[in-house]
């Protein structure tokens, strides 16, 4: 500001100079004209002083005028000074702020990450405080243990002294005991060893030869049991499916370079990939593979079938993500509706309305404890068709048969959500899409949910069965399903009033048999809610479990 100040009055006394070097210089220059009209001519000079008194008017009236231009010039340097002073004050102000900010964001960083070390040192500190209380309990532990084995040590010392004392004693009474045993069996010690031995002999003789006629026996029994064991444990190792679904899919790669770009930048390429095809992707530590998990074997599907595509091409962003879903769901599509087509054919069905024969390709990429549901589905029509074939019926019941077969399964891949069972959840679909009415009722009656009405229902029960229970067809482990059906009964067992508990129809149905005495009719009915629950609560299981408590009355009479 002193600066500013200074250059303003510098500018004020710089125009007062200017101003009156102007006038002296106009007033010599007046002057001088004056003295040469003077010489020139006296005669002119009434003239001349007229002439110079104009002179001088005009000179003050330039004077004036130019004295006025240097005070608008004057006042607009200084205004333009002081804009430029003010301006250059703002900035250096606001750089002043700018960095004072910073340095003051800094501050605050900097005390935060000592806060934070502190923090952690102070974890640190009880951490050791910690550990060197349990090395000092432990220390006490281990001295209050050596005290006490020091202590055992002493007392097994006092008893191995006493215990010897004993034996000694008992060795002398045992040699006066053996002479006087000689003196009454006028035997010798040898000769009554002898004696002993072939007595143990032959008492060992006679068990051995109990053991090996039970050995035998038992042999017997269970050659046949065990015989066919052996025989459906080779047959199950040659009859494993070609394929196992699971719920993940690996996904393996050239280099692990790959899996930064499968990720992207903060994660945004694997994110859009899994909001596009509802699957989860899982990338670890394993070498050159990523895992794709999902229980939609379709959209696990897509996103393995999206993630080859753009790992080939090379191109992977978010964009580039959503135009190869899209492309690849359609093109999944197409082959879901070519797969069921083809298979359509095959079976020889004609007639399926296009949106069963979508469902039917869907089936592909579905399984039920490891076995393919299309090929469960094909397996059963072919059965169904045999069977008919064998219980001599007409053409088109065989016909029927088959098609009832491929289709009993259909509700496990229905598209809408629902609580009910897929067998009727198949046989409202079979009955939306105007199938034959023995056609539908053997999709819903294949689990005993509704009643049979036709000699249908019942082949595609048995196809069913077979299907699923030969060896290899289904991957549920023995252990587990007997497991699962011994908690099925311990469970009902459990509540009071119960006698007896059955799983029936590979663990769907159970049987419960109460005392009649215990047990009311509105108890009965209480009881099998209560079961039914605690089994959703407690158990996991496929499908659903009917639960029937069975209350018997029974008198007892009798004539002599």
């Amino acid at each position: 500001m002193d600066t500013i100040t200074l250059f303003i009055i510098g500018l004020l006394v710089g125009a007062v100079v200017a101003y009156i070097i102007l006038q002296l210089t106009v007033k010599k220059a007046n002057t001088k004209k004056i003295d040469e009209m003077n010489a020139q001519a006296d005669q002119v000079i009434k003239e001349a002083r007229l002439t110079a008194k104009r002179i001088e008017d005009e000179a003050e009236m330039k004077a004036e005028k130019a004295m006025s231009q240097a005070e608008i010039r004057n006042e607009k340097t200084k205004q333009r000074k002081i804009q430029e002073a003010k301006d250059r004050f703002a900035k250096m102000k606001s750089d002043f702020e700018s960095k004072k900010s910073e340095h003051m964001l800094e501050m605050k960083d900097r005390e935060m990450e000592v806060k934070a070390q502190e923090v952690e040192l102070k974890q640190k500190v009880d951490k050791f405080d910690e550990r060197d209380k349990k090395i000092e309990k432990r220390r006490q532990e281990v001295e209050q243990k050596e005290a006490e084995i020091k202590a055992i040590r002493e007392n097994l010392e006092t008893q191995l002294k006493v215990i010897a004392k004993k034996k000694e004693e008992l060795d002398t009474a045992n040699e006066r005991r053996i002479k006087e045993l000689e003196i009454v069996s006028k035997l010798s010690e040898a000769e009554a060893k002898e004696q002993l031995l072939e007595a143990v002999k032959a008492k060992a003789e006679t068990d051995a030869m109990a053991i090996v006629k039970d050995t035998v026996e038992q042999a017997k029994i269970t050659a046949n049991k065990e015989a066919k064991k052996i025989v459906i444990q080779s047959i199950q190792r040659m009859c494993a499916e070609y394929t196992i679904e699971n719920t993940v899919s690996v996904f393996n790669l050239d280099s692990d370079d790959l899996k930064g770009q499968i990720i992207g930048r903060e994660g945004r390429n694997i994110r859009a990939l899994e909001a596009a095809t509802g699957a989860e992707i899982v990338v670890d530590d394993t070498p050159e593979a990523i895992v794709i998990s999902s229980f939609d074997p379709i959209r696990r599907e897509v996103c393995r079938l999206a993630l080859k595509r753009l790992v080939a091409d090379g191109r992977i962003h978010p964009a580039r993500i959503e135009e190869v879903v899209a492309k690849t769901k359609k093109q999944l599509n197409e082959q879901i509706i070519e797969i069921g087509e083809r298979t359509v054919i095959e079976l020889d069905i004609h007639g399926l309305d296009p949106y069963l024969v979508k469902m039917v390709g869907r089936m592909r990429y579905r399984s039920s404890y490891g076995q393919n549901l299309l090929k469960h589905s094909i397996e059963t029509a072919n059965l169904c068709a045999i069977m008919a074939a064998e219980l001599k019926l007409s053409p088109k019941q065989i016909k029927l048969a088959k098609r009832a077969g491929l289709l009993h399964d259909i509700g496990k891949v229905s598209e809408e959500e629902s609580e009910l069972s897929h067998a009727l959840i198949g046989l409202k679909l079979c009955e939306k899409h105007k199938e034959h009415p023995a056609v539908s009722n053997a999709v819903g009656a294949h689990h005993d949910e509704i009643e049979m009405n036709n000699i249908i229902s019942p082949i595609i029960q048995a196809c069913d069965a077979i299907s699923g229970a030969r060896p290899g067809a289904r991957r549920e482990i023995l252990e587990s399903y007997l497991k699962r059906i011994g908690e099925l009964e311990e469970l009902a067992l459990a509540h009071d009033g119960v006698q007896k508990a059955y799983a029936m129809q590979a663990g769907r149905e159970l049987r419960v048999i109460v005392e009649s005495e215990k047990v009311s009719d509105q108890y009965a009915d209480d009881l099998s809610f209560m079961i039914s629950q605690k089994i959703q609560d407690e158990m996991q299981y496929p499908g659903q479990i009917k639960v029937t408590v069975i209350r018997e009355k029974r008198a007892v009479a009798y004539a002599r």
